[in-house]
């Protein structure tokens, strides 16, 4: 395993896409685990160490869905996961995201995009921090990725992280939308509705369950986490 070769889980069921996005991983001095089936991807996902997961929607044994729900909260692993789809509906996409999914890419893909989304997934995960984050009763230890309002933890997929981090390092000063954009994504972002989608999973988890709105949108500007009251 060479320097800064990442450890990959591909969950597939279709050997021709498993076999060449491990191909394509392994050639560039990747480490790559595989799974055809939803239970058998749980088992490896839960007993391994691995830097990301590739992951399908559709599975016989058990769905994406339901593997990353329980990854999430029963295994308590926040190994960053990307979910592969032929589903392109914002609502798709929220359900995803929603149990605990970082990333989604629709099939039919190019391999160089699904290779940047992964090491833009494992250099997020990969940038440690001692610092604690506070705005409000809001508070967010970077260490240990642990969110927390009024006293209550708050779960978060890496994705919904990585916003919140930044927006309160920023707070109570305005993060632009390309900036947002360039932090999850780098130069590759996805399409225009995956920041929205993440940031509507953001305001559910830390807004909606409290009286006072912390995320605030300034329309073509960008966004901020603000305790206004």
């Amino acid at each position: 395993m060479t320097q800064n070769a990442l450890r990959i889980l591909i969950i597939e069921d279709n050997r021709d896409i498993a076999e060449n996005i491990g191909d394509y991983f392994d050639a560039r001095g990747h480490v790559t685990d595989f799974a055809m089936d939803g239970i058998t991807g749980l088992h490896l996902a839960l007993t391994g160490t691995y830097d990301v997961i590739i992951l399908d929607l559709m599975l016989p044994g058990m769905d994406g869905l339901t593997l990353c729900a329980k990854l999430r909260q029963e295994g308590g692993k926040t190994t960053p996961v990307l979910m592969l789809t032929a589903r392109d509906t914002l609502d798709d996409k929220l359900i995803g995201f929603d149990t605990g999914a970082d990333d989604y890419l629709v099939k039919p893909f190019a391999l160089e995009e699904l290779a940047a989304r992964v090491l833009a997934l494992s250099r997020r995960n990969s940038k440690p921090s001692t610092a604690l984050l506070q705005v409000g009763d809001l508070t967010l230890d970077t260490a240990t990725l642990k969110a927390h309002r009024q006293g209550r933890e708050i779960e978060l997929n890496h994705t919904c992280l990585t916003i919140l981090k930044h927006l309160m390092e920023a707070s109570p000063h305005v993060v632009t939308r390309r900036e947002l954009e360039h932090a999850l994504w780098g130069d590759t972002p996805p399409g225009s509705d995956a920041l929205r989608s993440h940031l509507y999973t953001l305001r559910t988890k830390i807004d909606k369950p409290f009286n006072a709105p912390l995320l605030h949108t300034l329309h073509g500007i960008g966004y901020r986490v603000e305790a206004t009251s």
